[in-house]
């Protein structure tokens, strides 16, 4: 089993042809609330939370912690890529042991179709494999949210299994070790 510690962060930030991926600043707070509460990024992850619950318990420098990309466009944050451990306790999973590393991500609405998920999570990935080579990847998704299957497919995940959880149907996928980047 891994640890995704800080030594094993990257300590630089990653950069795309467009986007850098970096750890989230104070700078960062407002666009966090902004995702969070968002009908439409909260559409497939258990709806939006509200603003003021939101302002009182956001952080300072909120998303400061191993596992978490800022995904900056332009010197402004548009959202986030995560690298978490999968907890044994869910269903999905392609290791007898579970804690598999899952890939998740959000937009702002206003950057979702520009293609900036895809670059974000290509170089997530890209770095992950470089850093624990051999360690496969998973990532669920509602199978109504037919966009994150789509983008999946394109990342290289393949389909393990479907099941239910929050209410919903649930595409869940691996993406094995030695997989180019999207």
């Amino acid at each position: 089993m891994i640890e995704l510690g800080p030594l094993n962060w990257p300590a630089v930030p990653l950069k795309t042809q467009r986007l850098v991926l970096r750890a989230s600043e104070a700078r960062d707070r407002s666009a966090f609330i902004e995702l969070f509460a968002s009908p439409e990024v909260g559409t497939y992850l258990g709806g939006a939370r509200p603003r003021d619950e939101l302002e009182r318990a956001v952080p300072e420098v909120p998303g400061r912690r191993s596992g978490l990309f800022v995904i900056d466009l332009d010197g402004a944050m548009i959202g986030m890529v995560t690298l978490d451990r999968r907890g044994a306790e869910r269903p999905g999973h392609v290791r007898p042991e579970a804690e598999e590393t899952e890939l998740g991500y959000m937009l702002l609405p206003e950057h979702c179709g520009c293609g900036y998920a895809a670059e974000a999570c290509a170089a997530a990935l890209g770095w992950f494999a470089e850093a624990h080579p051999g360690e496969p990847v998973v990532l669920c998704t509602q199978t109504a949210n037919e966009r994150a299957m789509h983008l999946a497919v394109r990342l290289g995940f393949t389909e393990v299994e479907r099941f239910e959880e929050y209410g919903a149907e649930q595409w869940f996928g691996v993406r094995a070790p030695g997989t180019p980047s999207g």
